[in-house]
């Protein structure tokens, strides 16, 4: 089988079972790849500083060397001013080269910022510290997943409509928890698929009835423009009639151990594991510091937005709906 160059989907595949544990043999299996193919990938595009292997970053790096004749502005002690200000508010270094040359009309290589951050912590620094893995290694999950149960008439994500594939239209929700230390306390997070923009909502277990009532409270108001919600198939969603009928909109169940089938809201709850990691004591968090990390998570361009922040793609587009 002949070496082949991957997908963004492919690398989220790889990223996903390498925390699930499967070896580098299975995953090419998986994939349908020689198995010498995905160490290559690995030991070529895993993150020289946290040395873990991130989707984004491979991704990032591999079409980085692609586009090596791509020429960039030398870092200026104003363009170090604009990255410092801009990690201060968590920013990536993709999201800051990218919403760099929106505001300033010139930019450098996120490689550049890296590269830029991993020196100013040779020498001391503390940049470093507002990387969103902060140089912490993945733990591997373990396969002794506890059982899910069964959901009652519970709706395949198969016969969802396929145009919220395409995330063209707003009102399309991913929904998951994040749970705090202990199993007590949790977060209900939604996500909406085409402009990223996600909601965020404390409650104090994870039981069906408390995570529907804060599903109703937190989508009601955007009742009109919901469409459709999707979930992993968590009991806490046993109660999913409820909310369909609460917001008149349709509610689907991804597969069972196929996280990549909301990997937005996936990636969204790692972005929120960078304000509250695992092991956060959930009664400790206020309502305030929620919407405080709520916000950032908003206001953050990115480059899928053509650097756009979520909040500027959802309410441009909620504006739209209004008007018509």
């Amino acid at each position: 089988m002949k070496y082949k160059q991957l997908t963004l989907k492919e690398r989220y595949h790889i990223s996903t079972l390498l925390k699930k544990g499967w070896s580098q043999k299975e995953i090419a299996s998986s994939i349908g790849v020689h198995p010498s193919t995905i160490c290559r990938e690995i030991q070529r595009n895993k993150d020289d500083i946290d040395k873990v292997y991130s989707y984004e970053f491979a991704h990032s790096s591999a079409r980085n060397r692609q586009n090596s004749k791509a020429k960039y502005t030398v870092i200026t002690s104003k363009i170090k001013t604009y990255i410092k200000s801009k990690l201060k508010e968590d920013w990536s270094q993709e999201q800051i080269a990218g919403r760099m040359k929106r505001d300033k009309g010139f930019t450098v290589c996120h490689e550049t910022i890296y590269r830029y951050i991993y020196y100013n912590k040779l020498r001391g620094g503390r940049l470093y510290k507002h990387l969103r893995h902060k140089n912490k290694k993945y733990h591997n999950r373990s396969n002794n997943y506890q059982s899910r149960g069964i959901i009652i008439d519970r709706i395949s994500i198969d016969k969802r409509p396929k145009v919220v594939d395409k995330k063209n239209r707003i009102g399309d929700f991913e929904i998951d928890t994040v749970i705090g230390l202990n199993h007590i306390g949790a977060l209900v997070t939604i996500v909406d698929r085409k402009s990223k923009y996600a909601i965020i909502k404390k409650v104090s277990s994870k039981k069906a009835d408390e995570v529907t009532k804060a599903l109703i409270e937190m989508l009601y108001p955007l009742r009109n423009i919901t469409k459709t919600i999707t979930s992993d198939n968590g009991k806490e969603f046993a109660y999913h009639k409820q909310v369909s009928e609460a917001l008149s909109t349709s509610f689907y169940f991804a597969h069972p151990y196929s996280s990549w089938e909301r990997g937005l809201n996936e990636h969204t709850n790692g972005l929120i594991r960078q304000y509250l990691p695992k092991k956060t004591d959930f009664t400790q968090i206020s309502k305030e510091e929620i919407t405080t990390i709520q916000d950032k998570l908003n206001h953050r361009p990115r480059k899928i937005l053509n650097y756009r922040t979520p909040f500027e793609v959802f309410f441009t587009e909620v504006a739209k709906k209004l008007a018509a």
